[in-house]
């Protein structure tokens, strides 16, 4: 909610309509900014293509079959 706002307005607008038995513990009233980071720093990175993973997968399980044949071996 926008701080220039009063709680106790927000609170009748927003959840009073909704819900018969409700209450608010106020001791536990914040004042402050939430800065949703993702919305205003996270810089969209495509994934690589799938040709190009499994390309590196491959790789990786030459690289797994050589270490097991040498534990093997040992």
């Amino acid at each position: 909610m926008p701080l220039s706002e009063n709680i106790d307005d927000y609170i009748a607008r927003e959840i009073a309509p909704h819900v018969d038995n409700f209450w608010v513990d106020r001791s536990k009233d914040k004042i402050g900014y939430e800065i949703p980071f993702t919305r205003h720093f996270y810089k969209y990175v495509p994934p690589r293509s799938l040709e190009e993973i499994d390309t590196d997968l491959n790789q990786l399980v030459r690289e797994i079959t050589v270490l097991l044949g040498q534990v093997e071996r040992a």
